[in-house]
């Protein structure tokens, strides 16, 4: 899957590395974990993103720098811990691939899918409840994350703890559903704290994701 994206939000400047608006071009394995985007760092660079190794790379394929085995390098992080591009091409790689392969990767081998207690979202909405358990080779916000969908069965609302991150829940609404290659899919993600009582806090919107462009490969 290709798509063009453009990102925003507090977590960026709270690592120290604002995000500016450029769009760049996203791209994810739908059968393996693996994501890259373009540009990353400068023009002609990508990043390149497994579960066991990220890097920034020229598009030619000369590595500019790499980490093996990243997720170890965030013990003890904090929500205020900086980043490094190399952390941050790392939560990119995986957060996009959770996003955009969503619901399919609930189907991969080692996933946990369990239906629990539909979600009252207000007095006229209540959303079916999916949670996922991940298994520890798959790299994600976290462990256990939830989804919520409406009676049409498109995803409303997506649940998890950024680990690391200091393990601040955040709360992640969905919009503008489009249809590319037969596939529909939200073009506008919203992703923000979520209070002790389930609800969002608007005042902290720590992500914003925008989609356009996108094909299925």
């Amino acid at each position: 899957m290709t798509a063009t994206i453009v990102s925003d939000g507090e977590l960026f400047a709270a690592k120290g590395l604002p995000q500016d608006l450029q769009p760049r071009r996203m791209t994810v394995d739908t059968h393996k974990e693996h994501a890259s985007v373009r540009p990353f760092g400068a023009p002609e660079q990508r990043s390149d993103f497994t579960p066991d190794r990220i890097a920034i790379e020229r598009v030619d394929g000369t590595v500019v720098a790499e980490r093996s085995h990243p997720r170890a390098s965030f013990r003890g992080h904090t929500l205020e811990t900086p980043w490094d591009p190399l952390d941050r091409a790392y939560f990119n790689g995986y957060a996009l691939w959770t996003y955009l392969t969503t619901p399919f990767f609930a189907i991969m081998n080692g996933m946990g899918v369990e239906e629990a207690e539909p979600w009252n979202e207000s007095s006229t909405e209540r959303w079916r409840h999916l949670r996922v358990t991940f298994p520890d080779d798959i790299a994600s916000h976290s462990t256990v994350q939830d989804f919520y969908f409406g009676d049409d069965y498109l995803l409303r609302r997506h649940d998890y703890h950024v680990d690391i991150a200091g393990g601040f829940a955040a709360a992640q609404y969905v919009y503008d559903i489009d249809e590319a290659d037969g596939i529909k899919f939200p073009t506008r993600r919203r992703a923000y704290l979520r209070r002790s009582d389930g609800r969002p806090d608007h005042d902290h919107l720590m992500v914003s994701i925008d989609l356009r462009d996108v094909h299925y490969l």
